[in-house]
């Protein structure tokens, strides 16, 4: 590409920043740095794809293509000759590299921590992969391959790259999580200050994984619409999803300080979040509905008692034993006193007992515990606790990180399936009206906001299209944990896991030379911050690419 234009962009990605909030906090006067941005720049919201919101807005963002044009839809790949799931990560960017990677010999590029992408020997510059983004999907290394290790020994590492997570109802746990983010946050604005004197770029980007990370695990210590922001109120007063962004607004204004005066500056997220709606519908409550459907009368997971009002959400001692060893207790046993021991004893101790009541079933259940001693990555997924019972049924629940997604066991697809190409669209049916029935049994909310098929036809083997034939879209006004069905009961009441889970909106903010104060940008998508961000280099923008400039900008020629 011919350069054609002198301002530099620097461009700050805040992952998984909500709009709603940003706006909220910068009204309240919390968000000084991002304020002024505002006030002398330009500002829109974006929407990105309403389904695998989770796994694809970094891909969407450095593409500049929908999932349809790459055929990457997750970091999880469903293996329908053994019925395994495997780790791919994040897109391998062969056939749709980085935009920045397009930008050729004429521009100077610093991209320092990245999400889910790639180094590319195409870029003119210098790239540092895998140092503290969240959920990285990508090894942690560099171009020059010395220059990671340099700054790590200078700098630090981050203390919370790749355990970002804590149990949401242990608050030492989480003052814990908090302060390595804000560790992190202050050594990542060291090192872009660092990185942004070395030279002057005519693009650097940096992503800070710490406000993603934030919203899944303290949107109740903040947020009064999750069901456990009064418990949380009760042991602790402060709020920690605002002491994050303030830190991150703090960090923002050092790392600018150090940008060229003539620079247009963006921050911008892909995709939001809320108070969790997905990650109970589609990681628990929709792998057991579909194990029930398939084995009437039987139950995996949390057989609650249909027609009473359902006890408090599950909080206290009970849940101290964590998310996993709370909701593998319970797990349906056909011997009450199992069941009971199951509930009420340590894990350990139940295990040791459980030789009493007999040898367990041939097929059953796969324990987490399981699954960890296997050295599965996605253990944590219920979904993948029904997997035994996979060839056998008609439809399971794949992993998921957002909505819910069901696989049909299709025969010439599948190794083992069991479901006509002649039946499938009846098959589809059927899981649709019943999933349709579904309520939260707190308030009577239906479930299911909507239901997409993915493909049009069963034998339909386009490779780029997801493995999920459907794909389920959770209501979004409360937080459920416990679910009726006029078909298969009650489930639940459960646990809460994470507290925050992703909305499909997101935002730009623009400030410099090119961007004129004070306005408003047209409502886009993340589609269209690729094409943006090329437009203000004045780079062509290639055809490939779906979306379109949300700021129009003068040509200057070099």
């Amino acid at each position: 590409m011919q350069k054609i234009m002198n301002n530099p962009v620097i461009a700050i990605g805040l992952d998984a920043a909500d709009p709603s909030l940003i706006e909220k906090w910068i009204s309240q006067g919390h968000l000084k740095n991002l304020s002024s941005l505002r006030q002398h720049g330009a500002y829109g919201r974006l929407k990105t794809f309403n389904y695998y919101r989770a796994e694809t807005p970094w891909e969407t963002f450095l593409t500049g293509c929908s999932p349809q044009q790459t055929g990457y839809w997750a970091p999880v790949k469903f293996r329908p000759d053994n019925y395994g799931n495997e780790d791919i990560e994040a897109y391998d960017f062969i056939e749709h590299p980085p935009f920045y990677a397009l930008l050729g010999d004429d521009y100077r590029v610093g991209v320092f921590d990245m999400p889910h992408s790639t180094l590319s020997e195409q870029v003119n510059g210098l790239q540092v992969l895998g140092w503290g983004a969240h959920a990285a999907l990508t090894p942690s290394h560099s171009r020059p391959a010395q220059l990671l290790p340099e700054l790590t020994e200078k700098f630090g590492e981050h203390p919370a790259f790749n355990k970002d997570f804590a149990s949401c109802q242990n608050l030492a746990a989480l003052k814990q999580l908090q302060q390595a983010l804000e560790i992190g946050i202050g050594r990542r604005s060291t090192i872009c200050q660092e990185l942004l004197q070395r030279e002057p770029w005519d693009f650097f980007l940096t992503i800070f994984g710490e406000t993603h990370s934030a919203g899944h695990y303290f949107w109740h210590t903040s947020q009064a619409d999750h069901p456990l922001y009064e418990a949380m109120k009760a042991y602790s007063s402060g709020d920690a999803l605002l002491e994050i962004f303030e830190a991150v607004d703090q960090a923002i204004g050092e790392i600018l300080s150090k940008a060229p005066e003539n620079a247009n500056v963006l921050v911008l997220a892909a995709h939001g979040m809320g108070t969790n709606v997905m990650d109970l519908p589609s990681m628990l409550f929709l792998p057991e509905f579909l194990y029930r459907w398939n084995f009437p009368g039987k139950f995996g997971i949390a057989r609650g008692k249909p027609g009473q009002q359902p006890g408090s959400p599950m909080i206290g001692e009970r849940a101290k034993r964590g998310w996993l060893g709370t909701t593998w207790s319970l797990k349906h046993e056909s011997n009450p006193l199992k069941g009971l021991l199951r509930q009420k004893l340590p894990t350990k101790i139940f295990n040791l007992l459980e030789p009493i009541f007999g040898p367990r079933p041939q097929i059953d259940l796969i324990s987490p515990f399981e699954l960890i001693a296997q050295s599965e990555p996605f253990y944590y997924q219920p979904a993948l606790w029904y997997q035994k019972f996979w060839p056998q049924m008609k439809a399971f629940a794949l992993p998921s990180f957002s909505e819910g997604y069901i696989r049909l066991n299709l025969q010439g697809r599948e190794s083992q399936g069991i479901v006509s190409p002649q039946e499938y669209n009846a098959v589809c049916d059927e899981l649709t009206a019943k999933l349709y029935r579904l309520q939260d049994a707190r308030t009577g909310e239906p479930m299911v906001k909507e239901i997409i098929r993915t493909r049009q036809e069963a034998t339909d083997s386009n490779p780029k299209l997801p493995d999920a034939d459907l794909v389920v879209m959770w209501q979004e006004k409360y937080a459920s944990d416990v679910v009726d069905s006029p078909d298969i009961g009650r489930i639940g009441p459960v646990p809460f896991n994470r507290t925050g889970s992703h909305r499909s909106d997101g935002f730009l903010l623009a400030k410099g030379p090119d961007i004129p104060d004070g306005s408003s940008l047209p409502t886009g998508h993340s589609l269209d911050l690729a094409p943006t961000i090329l437009n203000l280099l004045g780079a062509e923008i290639p055809e490939s690419f779906a979306g379109k400039p949300l700021i129009k900008t003068p040509v200057k020629v070099n």
